[in-house]
């Protein structure tokens, strides 16, 4: 069994998450929190130099999976991937934005400072975690670890088939999302307050989908929560596309938070699973690059068929296409699965 012999998985202990684990838990939090505060210290920095919107735009667009199978028993991935994902969403979503507004009220170097002692802090707690069947002093170069890490991925079937999923997701999401602020002002009327409750709303929805989600895992099974996960992803993009109000999009904003946070639990538990300590870290990267090179092209796909189209248009666009590789993806996934 993976992980076998390392903290908290010993053979005859009861399934618990070990004390490594909850440090890395907290690194996360203290990292994530971090991020919250540069992610609102920023914005606010580029409005003090400039008015100008486009270039305020780009100041803000600069705005431990792998070490998890050696700490977690493997029974409770799924619920320690939940607890990593409620303490991302707190963190950068609730805590830090507000707090980095705040402490750029008081002074504009605040926030970022705080920034950097989360990055030290949260370093400090990771160097203590144990380094469980891991190879001290192998540093292949980049260009080797990623070849390794393609290699080994395309290989694999059922990773195959969610890293394509994963790329036509972000890129769909990104689609979406590219001109939700128009949708929600123009078209909807809602004001700057308005808006930031939308947002808050989607992540209320990611915070509901950490606190559930292994438990939905564990008693539907990971291919039925998964696949209806993205089904209900579906009908949710159309929903926002058409939604006649802002309690409609808020509720469906939710649900669609709840929806991505499931995915993320079940398939970075299932990577974990299915991939070699060694060569996780590989994987992990491979995957990720696959999957969220596609935001720039999503974003100005959006832009464009906004354009083209109207307001409400990207959704239903990203909602159809989404819809129709999900179909082309599910009998792939089944086969995997019984494989």
């Amino acid at each position: 069994m993976k992980g076998m012999g390392c903290e908290g998985t010993r053979a005859g202990a009861s399934p618990r998450l070990s004390p490594a684990y909850w440090r890395l838990w907290w690194a996360t939090g203290v990292n994530a929190a971090g991020d919250g505060v540069f992610a609102a210290a920023v914005p606010l920095l580029a409005v003090t130099i400039t008015r100008d919107p486009r270039l305020v735009s780009v100041v803000s667009a600069t705005a431990a999976q792998a070490i998890m199978p050696d700490i977690v028993a493997a029974p409770l991935l799924h619920t320690a991937n939940g607890h990593q994902q409620t303490i991302t969403t707190l963190g950068s979503q609730f805590l830090g934005p507000p707090i980095g507004s705040l402490l750029f009220a008081v002074a504009v170097a605040l926030p970022f400072g705080m920034d950097a002692a989360s990055f030290a802090l949260s370093a400090a707690l990771l160097a203590v975690l144990p380094g469980c069947g891991r190879r001290r002093g192998e540093h292949p170069p980049m260009r080797t670890a990623i070849a390794d890490g393609l290699r080994w991925l395309v290989r694999h079937r059922l990773l195959r088939t969610l890293a394509v999923l994963l790329g036509v997701n972000t890129f769909c999401g990104h689609l979406g999302n590219a001109t939700l602020v128009l949708l929600a002002t123009r078209t909807l009327g809602l004001d700057a307050r308005g808006y930031g409750l939308l947002l808050a709303g989607a992540a209320a929805g990611s915070l509901l989908g950490g606190l559930a989600g292994a438990r939905v895992v564990s008693r539907a099974g990971e291919l039925p929560a998964l696949l209806t996960g993205l089904a209900v992803n579906v009908v949710v993009f159309i929903g926002i596309g058409l939604s006649p109000n802002a309690i409609v999009l808020g509720t469906l904003l939710a649900v669609n938070g709840f929806v991505v946070t499931l995915w993320n639990i079940v398939t970075v538990s299932l990577r974990q699973q299915a991939v070699p300590s060694g060569m996780l870290g590989r994987v992990n990267g491979v995957y990720k690059m696959l999957g969220w090179g596609l935001i720039p092209l999503g974003a100005l796909a959006g832009g464009l068929v906004a354009h083209a189209l109207g307001l409400r248009a990207p959704y239903l666009v990203a909602g159809v296409l989404r819809g129709i590789v999900l179909l082309a993806a599910v009998s792939a996934l089944r086969r995997c699965r019984t494989a």
